[in-house]
């Protein structure tokens, strides 16, 4: 939620079920405390207020055109004209006014990038005893559904741990090999979490799969 640069992702488990456990790896940072609880909310109606106020400036310069369509009746006309005449409708008329399209429409569309964009990234792998797994990536924007691909456990021939390079460094990864597909699965591909996190889900997810002695 908050827009820190490069956070160290960090793992939450939830159990709903014996037969069911969902792991989820996330840049946001834990709301554990109550000053974080109220920063969360009072940075939510912020970005919304811009968000409100992007809209309201680009109404405002319309607003013209608007009053001069025949197909408003008086009575509509009237409720326009107290709403735009009086606090934050008067205030939007104002600050529109002298601005050009040129100056109000990039600032709406970047206001409203800002308010949309999805300022941390959640990656999660959710196991269902007996049936498969499911893993599931954040979108970028909070207009667009999460990235998910559920696996029949038909399917999994195994849930492993391997390692690669990336830059100068080791970094060690979950995937699943999946029968039939040449290239395996990677679990949590944006975030890649460090060794603690991925051997926590491998062992949870494996137990919850095939049993504790999986």
């Amino acid at each position: 939620m908050f827009p820190f640069p490069h956070p160290t992702p960090h793992l939450s488990t939830h159990r709903p079920s014996p037969t069911t456990i969902s792991h989820t790896v996330s840049t946001s940072p834990p709301l554990r405390t109550l000053p974080l609880r109220i920063l969360s909310i009072l940075t939510l109606l912020l970005r919304l207020s811009f968000g409100l106020c992007s809209i309201l400036l680009v109404l405002a310069k319309t607003r013209s055109s608007h009053l001069r369509n025949n197909n408003y009746n008086a009575e509509a006309r009237s409720l326009e004209q107290l709403f735009w005449a009086r606090g934050i409708g008067a205030w939007s008329v104002r600050t529109a006014g002298p601005l050009g399209w040129r100056a109000v429409l990039p600032l709406a569309v970047g206001t409203g990038f800002l308010v949309l964009r999805r300022f941390h990234t959640e990656e999660s792998l959710l196991t269902l005893s007996s049936l498969g797994i499911q893993t599931s990536t954040s979108s970028r924007t909070y207009l667009s559904s999460a990235t998910t691909r559920f696996i029949p456990t038909s399917q999994i021939r195994d849930i492993v741990i391997h390692e690669a390079f990336r830059g100068y460094e080791v970094r060690f990864y979950l995937a699943v090999v999946v029968e039939g597909e040449g290239e395996v699965v990677v679990v949590f591909p944006n975030l890649l979490p460090n060794r603690k996190i991925v051997e926590e889900v491998w062992r949870g997810a494996r137990a919850c799969l095939y049993g504790p002695k999986g």
